[in-house]
């Protein structure tokens, strides 16, 4: 595969130190997939009364282990549940070698486990159209099983990694009823970043008592306003798949009107999704893209993601150019409704154009020397509504093509 920085310069400074979250038990091995010498396996153990929620890539090619999450989400919790993660394969556009790979590796969850097959969730993350050598997985579960215990987030953080640069954690604390409950998620995902949703697999759980079609409900939700607002490359994977368990081991019940476990649950995703962004391949600036006085929400996040999704934009921003006249480009290309002479533009709290001409306040040389932030912030109001969105994107670097021309290498 190309080369990579040893870890991305927007990475955080560490991994978080996460909890051991109830009713989760958890365990990685190396099966040699695709890599050698590191963990590239698993296994989520959860307790029984597990509710599972889903949401996942809406691709015409989506992985057969995709589908077979999407059959079995809201199955009966009370057996419990697992979930098998493998990264170096994708086990995407493989035909029927695909879905037996992925019933074998289920199924042999299952037995190990004594858990129902609809149970036991999958995902495959890696190279797309070889067939994945299950085998190799499969003479995994029981050392995977023997292994499995309380904590271990990091380390099954890393072993679902392709491209990353670095494991992704993030988790917190909230209070219900005067009491305790926490919520802790890893994610992989660095490259084929686009909404519907990102390119990514993430797996969040929480020790709450929650019922699956209210859980359902949140993940959906909050997923729109999370990680279908980010974007590297805008590029849908085949393999998206979040996953968030509540596995009730706290005793502590979630309503639909706990705003506080909401919250939580947001800031959770959202970090990850945000570190997904930071780990973009040959990423060397983080992005955020506010677009304010659209025609509706809908129409600002149109316009958000063409200026987020613009490889001139994109390249700009990695050469340190304030060409604001890309902005203009990618407004306009977007198909949404925008008026170009109520138009304005800023570069962090530079007013770089406004009432569809450049600032007569605008100076060039400002605009350069916050470009050379590895935080940037891009506005866009268009005066036309109260539409409003906010998404999150990276540069666009020659250290993307480097790893992605020789992938497979």
């Amino acid at each position: 595969m190309g080369k990579r920085p040893i870890v991305s310069p927007l990475a955080p400074a560490a991994f978080p130190r996460m909890p051991k979250v109830g009713g989760v038990t958890l365990a990685t091995a190396e099966a040699g997939v695709r890599y050698h010498g590191r963990p590239d396996v698993m296994l989520a153990k959860l307790s029984p009364g597990t509710a599972v929620a889903g949401v996942f890539t809406r691709s015409a090619t989506r992985a057969a282990s995709v589908l077979d999450c999407q059959a079995k989400i809201g199955g009966d919790s009370a057996a419990g549940a697992a979930i098998i993660v493998n990264s170096g394969n994708a086990n995407a556009f493989t035909g029927r070698a695909g879905v037996q790979a992925t019933q074998a590796i289920t199924g042999a969850v299952a037995d190990q486990l004594r858990l129902p097959g609809e149970r036991v969730f999958s995902s495959a993350t890696g190279v797309i159209g070889e067939a994945l050598p299950y085998e190799r997985i499969t003479g995994k579960v029981g050392e995977l099983a023997a292994a499995l215990a309380p904590g271990g987030m990091e380390e099954a953080a890393r072993a679902i990694t392709t491209t990353d640069t670095f494991p992704k954690g993030a988790t917190t604390t909230v209070t219900v009823d005067g009491q305790t409950v926490h919520i802790a998620g890893i994610a992989k995902g660095s490259g084929m970043i686009a909404p519907d949703m990102a390119t990514m697999l993430v797996y969040i759980f929480t020790d709450a008592v929650i019922e699956q079609p209210q859980l359902q409900s949140m993940v959906s939700v909050l997923n729109a306003s999370t990680f279908n607002c980010i974007t590297v490359d805008s590029d849908t994977s085949t393999s998206d798949t979040l996953l968030v368990a509540a596995t009730g081991a706290s005793g502590i019940r979630v309503t639909d009107n706990s705003l506080a476990f909401m919250e939580g649950l947001r800031r959770v995703m959202l970090d990850l999704a945000h570190q997904v962004v930071r780990d973009g391949e040959g990423a060397t600036k983080f992005i955020e893209v506010s677009v304010t006085g659209a025609a509706s929400d809908d129409d600002a996040h149109r316009h958000a993601m063409a200026i987020a999704n613009s490889p001139l934009v994109k390249t700009a921003i990695a050469g340190q150019d304030p060409n604001w006249g890309r902005i203009v480009m990618a407004v306009g290309k977007s198909g949404a409704r925008a008026d170009r002479d109520s138009l304005a533009i800023w570069f962090g709290d530079q007013l770089v154009a406004c009432d569809g001409q450049v600032s007569p306040d605008y100076k060039e040389t400002e605009a350069a020397a916050y470009m050379k932030n590895s935080e940037i912030t891009i506005h866009v109001d268009l005066a036309l509504g109260g539409g409003t969105a906010l998404v999150w994107t990276c540069d666009l670097t020659h250290g993307y093509i480097d790893i992605n021309a020789d992938y497979r290498s």
